[in-house]
């Protein structure tokens, strides 16, 4: 019988991860709520728990090491400017976290795009105007526009999880796991944003 081994048991080991998790978001949100009284030791300590994870996130929407580095900086000094704000009855530390994060590295990439078009448009002034381009750019733009106001309308945990999954270009597996929450509660505010930003997208065509 010696040769036998104990096989372990799936739900222990299930058990013991979701006791992880909740003892991590424990301290993530202590963390975070010492920080917004102004403790430095503890926000040194909030740094270096999540920044890895945050510049990965960051990394993978701007795809540029440089901007990473410092968007991911200028998400953690919006932590801590924010952190007194943080309530844990609105969502997990790491959501909010990432959320913040996220945001950081849309801006970033919205930006680099603006700027884009605006050395687009300079040209296009200074060369033969192309009517049907033009009338094509504009109406991009304009979509672009409609889209951004529909976003706008949706909730903090819809817009969160559906800019991961679409702009981000994250799975909904991946997206629970960035934000901490069951796949299914990803899944349901992934498909009640994409819902609503239908009928407000619908609406507007109306």
């Amino acid at each position: 019988m010696s040769g036998i081994r104990a096989v372990p048991d799936g739900g222990d080991h299930a058990d013991r991860a979701a006791r992880a998790r909740q003892d991590q978001s424990a301290q993530l949100a202590a963390l975070i709520q010492r920080s917004g009284r102004g403790d430095e030791r503890a926000f040194a300590a909030l740094y270096d728990a999540v920044v890895r994870r945050l510049h990965g996130l960051v990394l993978r929407v701007v795809r540029d090491p440089a901007q990473a580095e410092e968007v991911t900086q200028e998400a953690m000094v919006e932590v801590w400017r924010q952190s007194a704000r943080y309530d844990p009855a609105l969502g997990s530390p790491l959501s909010w976290l990432m959320t913040i994060a996220h945001r950081r590295a849309v801006d970033r990439v919205r930006s680099a795009e603006a700027s884009s078009r605006r050395d687009t448009t300079y040209h296009q002034q200074n060369q033969s105007i192309d009517h049907d381009a033009t009338a094509e750019a504009v109406a991009q733009n304009l979509e672009g526009h409609r889209v951004r106001q529909a976003l706008a309308s949706l909730t903090d945990t819809q817009r969160g999880a559906l800019e991961l999954a679409y702009f981000g270009g994250y799975t909904h597996t991946e997206v629970a796991n960035l934000l901490d929450i069951p796949l299914g509660t990803a899944k349901t505010r992934i498909r009640d944003g994409l819902i609503r930003l239908r009928d407000t997208l619908g609406a507007d065509h109306e």
